[in-house]
């Protein structure tokens, strides 16, 4: 993926160690620092870092990374089994895909930046990965604040109705501590509003690209999260839509 500048931003792979600590900082100060938990270590790390292509957007202005994510490229559905997901979901059913495909893992936004740019242009980014290495599906975990079900369920009632994945790709239940929440709240009817706001960022931009979601959530206890899977088929994104990240990505120096 080439850098490219949009605005007071820039997107750029992870060249030195240096840039990898900066963007696992970001993530201990999103994941983990601002819910409470690793107050100790202020980075968040794990094995997976090393077999993963680090994106990190900065502001120009003063350097500071303002949003990090990682790609782990698979040639297809038969190694998703080595995904940071599969630890969680069985992924068995997506071996299959033939299609090349890439985890999008640790999405995260400074917490303390609210400017909607920065979605942009780390979408921007991907767009441009997408296109070069000939990408056929996105996925990854999509994390909700907090381990408290109760919290989200007009927003997992919204992904119920309207979101669920096809039923061949559909990965099984694997982790101890899940919330079938396509069983629970299968027929109930969520409040909109209240749904798309509990929705977390990188989710709501998966589902208004045509993403879909497993029919459970991971509560996850490291992180203090639940999790559901998504994934984005690329031809599946409407027309319109792929036009304008294709547009971000071309416009960008």
């Amino acid at each position: 993926m080439r850098a490219f500048r949009a605005g007071r931003y820039e997107a750029r792979l992870a060249e030195t160690e240096d840039d990898i600590r900066r963007a696992q900082g970001l993530r201990w100060r999103a994941f983990r620092a601002a819910r409470g938990r690793g107050k100790v270590v202020a980075t968040d790390a794990d094995s997976f870092d090393a077999i993963c292509r680090h994106v990190l957007v900065e502001d120009r202005w003063s350097g500071a990374p303002v949003a990090a994510f990682r790609l782990l490229d698979l040639r297809n559905g038969a190694e998703a089994g080595r995904s940071y997901s599969a630890q969680f979901y069985d992924l068995s059913a997506l071996a299959a895909y033939p299609g090349r495909m890439v985890e999008m893992g640790r999405f995260c936004l400074d917490p303390e930046w609210h400017d909607p740019d920065i979605l942009r242009v780390a979408w921007g980014a991907m767009a441009r990965h997408v296109d070069e290495e000939r990408v056929e599906m996105l996925f990854g975990c999509s994390s909700f604040q907090g381990t408290d079900v109760e919290a989200h369920l007009d927003a997992f009632a919204l992904l119920c109705a309207r979101h669920l994945g096809p039923e061949r790709w559909l990965p099984k239940e694997k982790a101890p501590d899940l919330f079938r929440f396509a069983a629970r709240l299968r027929g109930r009817v969520p409040d909109r509003r209240r749904a798309m706001q509990g929705l977390p960022p990188l989710l709501r931009s998966y589902v208004a690209m045509g993403g879909w979601v497993s029919d459970h959530a991971v509560v996850d206890p490291d992180l203090g999260t639940i999790h559901v899977f998504t994934a984005l088929e690329v031809n599946r994104i409407p027309a319109a839509r792929a036009r304008t990240l294709r547009g971000v990505a071309e416009s960008c120096l």
